[in-house]
């Protein structure tokens, strides 16, 4: 019986876990990682009428900060994980949330009464005040499946291909995020964009504005070709093999095509001899090719302009769709840009300081000159003075 038991707990237990979704998966509504539910330890007693809130999935607890009275920069709250506060309860003075009895009468959620963290409150995530380098800012890139024109039906390298690229060009240091694509394509397709559409204007600015892509890569391959000489008495069998791999590199920034590259190797260099001759041969020629295209591909990727854009305006709170992985710091000041016409920056507007960093590539900050910023205005790093 109480192996039954057993199994019926595990069960249901892998069933729930095995749903859910992560909670900074970008949708139209919240894109970033800050999530008011009651989480698991908050059922815990001493956690049960407390704030807790759970950001990029861990759970901090909304204290007062002891050094608040200092005045200066010091934020009126922190959060503290739970871990830390369970074990030194006694250091911090927490703040007690709408009790869940009373909550249920009123008939509502226990996570429409608590409001959403201000960048000073955010003390726990923010990092150090220091200013970034423009060179250090990275660029996200998203590369699609090759289309694959091989000769071949049963033989399909497309995908195999896009993914050796992106491991050859992760080996050499640079400054480029891959995004999934896999990701993105169901994001795309939840929302009713199909493939080909995906080099249109429309859906460049909507990758840019989600997921903060700068550059989309989709290119096709021809190929591989074989040559092989038949094997005799006294030669083995020889084989050579030549690819070409086409692609463009499209701006979400200025929603066009801003560069054509093209590449294939050297036939001589993939001679093979013996047994699986053709195999090695066909594999030493796309090596040889993506080494070639994959140092193309960076110099042009370098040369891109950075910029990132404004997710979502609460007050006087700005959420932005760059953050720690992307190279941001707080104290960073970014220049405000109303976008113009399609391809075009706009007039500044303001600046904004970046107050806290959150998630996995999320930030927050504060206007600090010029006018209110609207949804999708675009930032860029200010100029040192």
């Amino acid at each position: 019986m109480l192996r039954f038991f057993t199994s019926i707990f595990l069960f249901v237990f892998l069933l729930v876990s095995g749903c859910s979704t992560p909670s900074w998966f970008p949708t139209k509504a919240s894109w970033f990682p800050i999530k008011k539910k009651p989480p698991y330890k908050a059922k815990m007693k001493e956690l049960l009428d407390k704030e807790v809130i759970i950001i990029d999935k861990e759970e901090y607890v909304k204290v007062l900060n002891p050094k608040a009275s200092e005045g200066g920069d010091q934020p009126k709250y922190l959060y503290i994980h739970v871990n830390e506060y369970l074990s030194t309860r006694g250091t911090y003075t927490p703040i007690t949330s709408i009790a869940p009895k009373e909550e249920a009468k009123k008939g509502l959620p226990i996570t429409s009464t608590k409001p959403s963290p201000s960048p000073k409150e955010i003390g726990v995530v923010s990092v150090s005040p220091t200013i970034s380098n423009l060179q250090d800012l990275k660029i996200k890139v998203m590369i699609t499946h090759f289309d694959d024109r091989t000769t071949e039906a049963d033989e399909l390298f497309g995908d195999w291909v896009t993914e050796k690229l992106i491991k050859e060009v992760n080996r050499r240091p640079q400054r480029i995020i891959f995004v999934d694509y896999e990701m993105v394509r169901e994001f795309l397709k939840n929302k009713g964009v199909v493939f080909t559409d995906l080099e249109t204007p429309k859906v460049l600015q909507l990758l840019n504005e989600v997921f903060g892509i700068h550059a989309l890569v989709v290119g096709h391959l021809s190929g591989p070709y074989v040559f092989t000489t038949k094997a005799s008495k006294e030669q083995d069998e020889m084989a050579s093999a030549i690819i070409k791999i086409d692609m463009k590199i499209m701006d979400t920034l200025l929603v066009k095509t801003f560069k054509n590259l093209s590449a294939n190797n050297p036939i001589l260099s993939t001679k093979e001899k013996g047994p699986f001759s053709e195999e090695k041969a066909k594999e030493k020629a796309i090596e040889l090719t993506i080494a070639n295209l994959s140092r193309s591909l960076i110099r042009e990727l370098d040369a891109l302009e950075w910029f990132c854009r404004i997710a979502k305006v609460e007050g006087d709170d700005v959420y932005i769709n760059a953050g720690r992985l992307t190279g941001l710091k707080v104290g960073d000041v970014m220049e405000v840009f109303r976008p113009g016409g399609p391809g075009e920056k706009g007039e500044i507007r303001g600046k904004i300081k970046i107050s806290a960093c959150f998630g996995i590539d999320a930030s927050m900050g504060r206007l600090i000159q010029g006018n209110q910023p609207n949804i999708n205005d675009i930032l860029k790093l200010a100029k040192s003075t």
